[in-house]
C-alpha cells in the first residue's frame, strides 16, 4: 500500500486546475483529517459502552447519539479553521457564517448510520462542497448540480474516503501505520449489471404503487420483465448501502411512502442526497426521487428531506417509468400473482 498515491498529493494536483479549486482541496484535506480522528474515536474500546448512547434528539428531530455529537465537533473544529464562507451539518439548527470572503460552503452529515453504532456496523461522514453565492442566506439552497466536490467516508473494517471533484469517482483507503490515505481505486464505475437491490420490506405496506410494482418485478426474478433473479440487501446505512452500489452495483430505494412524516421522504436533500447523487452520476449511475433527477432539486430550507432513489442508471429509469405512468404500474402488478402466487403453481 506504501507505493499508492496519497490522497494529498492528489489534492495537491486537483488544487492548481481552478479558481476554487485551492480552497476546495483544502476542505477535503480538513475533513480527510477529521475522519482520521473520528475513526479512531469509533475503534476506541474505551467508548465501546458509551458510544452508542442517545444524548436526546438533533435540530430536525432525529435521535442523537453521543458520538454524533463528539463527530460533528471534530469535523467543526477542522474545517472552522480554514477560509469557507457557511458551514451546515445535521446537528446544526442554522448554518453558520465562517468567514464571509470565503470562496466555498461546506455540508456535512457528521455520522451517517449511527443507529448501527450498537450493532458494530459500517457507520460514515457524508460531505457537500459548494461555490460560495454572493449572498449567503442562499448558500445551502443551491442545486445539487452547483456541487463543486463530494464525498463520504466510511467506518468500517477499513476507512475509505471516496471523492468525487467533479471529473469521476476515486477511492482512498486510509494506511493506519501512516495515518494517511492512499489510492485505492480510480475511475470507478458502477457494473450496469444489477443484481441487487436495497430497501426495508417491512414497509411494503406503505410504499406508493410505482415503488411495490418496482419490486414486485425485482421479486419475480428470470419470471419477470427484468429477466434475471435479484438478491436484496438492507443495511440502514447511507454510506455503506453507497459504497456496495460502487463496488457491485445495484439500486437502492428510501422512498416517500404513507406513515406519518414520511411524506417527503426522510433523508436530507442538502447534505445527504445532494453529495450521493453528485458521486453516484459520476460514477455513471442515475439519482432521483422517482419523478425528478435530485441534482435539479435546490432545497428551501436546511433540513428539508428528499425520497432518494439511486444506483445502476438502467433500475433507475424504470422506477421513473413506473412513477411516471400509472397504466405500466397496473399492467406490472396485476399478472404477479396471476402467473405464480401463493394460489398458483
Amino acid at each position: 500500500m506504501t507505493g499508492q498515491l496519497r490522497l494529498d498529493d492528489h489534492l495537491q494536483r486537483y488544487s492548481e486546475t481552478a479558481p476554487h479549486a485551492l480552497a476546495v482541496a483544502a476542505a477535503v484535506d480538513a475533513i480527510a483529517a477529521a475522519a482520521v480522528e473520528i475513526a479512531d474515536l469509533i475503534a476506541s474500546g474505551d467508548l465501546a459502552d458509551a458510544s452508542g448512547l442517545t444524548t436526546g434528539r438533533n435540530s430536525d428531530g432525529d435521535v442523537q447519539r453521543d458520538l454524533d455529537v463528539q463527530a460533528d465537533a471534530i469535523l467543526r473544529r477542522c474545517l472552522v479553521r480554514l477560509p469557507i464562507a457557511a458551514l451546515a451539518s445535521e446537528e446544526m439548527r442554522e448554518a453558520q457564517i465562517v468567514d464571509r470572503q470565503g470562496r466555498i460552503c461546506v455540508a456535512i452529515d457528521p455520522l451517517d448510520g449511527s443507529s448501527n453504532i450498537d450493532i458494530n456496523m459500517t457507520v460514515g461522514t457524508i460531505f457537500s462542497i459548494l461555490p460560495a453565492p454572493d449572498d449567503l442566506s442562499l448558500a445551502f439552497h443551491q442545486r445539487g448540480s452547483a456541487q463543486l466536490a463530494a464525498g463520504f467516508v466510511t467506518y468500517g473494517p477499513q476507512t475509505s474516503l471516496v471523492l468525487t471533484l467533479g471529473d469521476g469517482v476515486d477511492i482512498f483507503t486510509l494506511d493506519r501505520k501512516a495515518g494517511c490515505f492512499r489510492l485505492a481505486r480510480s475511475g470507478v464505475q458502477i457494473s450496469e449489471a444489477c443484481e441487487e437491490f436495497a430497501i426495508n420490506a417491512s414497509n411494503r405496506r406503505h410504499w406508493d404503487a410505482p415503488v411495490r410494482a418496482f419490486i414486485d418485478e425485482c421479486l419475480a426474478g428470470v419470471d419477470g420483465p427484468a429477466n434475471h433473479d435479484f438478491n436484496m440487501r438492507w443495511i440502514g446505512s447511507l454510506v455503506a448501502e453507497a459504497y456496495r452500489i460502487l463496488t457491485r452495483g445495484g439500486v437502492f430505494l428510501y422512498p416517500s411512502d404513507a406513515r406519518p412524516g414520511y411524506g417527503d421522504g426522510r433523508l436530507r436533500l442538502t447534505y445527504e442526497a445532494h453529495p450521493m447523487a453528485m458521486i453516484i452520476e459520476q460514477a455513471g449511475g442515475s439519482a432521483t426521487t422517482g419523478r425528478e433527477r435530485i441534482l435539479e432539486l435546490s432545497a428551501q430550507s436546511l433540513h428539508q428531506r428528499v425520497p432518494l432513489i439511486m444506483g445502476s442508471s438502467n433500475e433507475v429509469r424504470r422506477v421513473e417509468e413506473l412513477h411516471c405512468d400509472p397504466l405500466l404500474v397496473a399492467s406490472v402488478s396485476a399478472p404477479l400473482f396471476a402467473r405464480r402466487g401463493f394460489f398458483r403453481l
